[in-house]
């Protein structure tokens, strides 16, 4: 599957799934618009395979990747060992509607 380019350059698209997977990863869910929330799972789940793995390389792929430290940390010592009998889907999105301003559909997408 391609990637969505969600109407922004590159790197900035980037820094925006960065950040939300970090933010995810840190509380656990967030809400955000339907393609954001698919485009998330994909690099939230990878990130948990990794801290599944738990070995120093897949651990510099983590820190490069999680935008807080602590966040990283927590997916080693908390996040991961939850999913370690699970075989991937470690996400779930739901819709919850449009939104008020511009009709964009939205969804929640939170840790399994």
């Amino acid at each position: 599957m391609a990637m969505r380019k969600l109407g922004r350059t590159s790197d900035h698209r980037k820094a925006m799934l960065r950040g939300m997977v970090t933010f995810l990863l840190e509380n656990g869910k967030i809400e955000t618009t339907v393609t954001r929330a698919k485009e998330v799972k994909s690099e939230a789940e990878k990130m948990i395979t990794l801290g599944k793995k738990g070995d120093l390389h897949s651990k510099r792929q983590v820190f490069a990747y999680v935008t807080k430290e602590a966040v990283s940390k927590k997916l080693f010592d908390e996040i991961a060992p939850k999913y370690s009998d699970r075989k991937g889907g470690y996400t779930r999105i739901v819709k919850i509607g449009p939104r008020r301003g511009d009709a964009a559909e939205m969804a929640i997408i939170e840790l399994v």
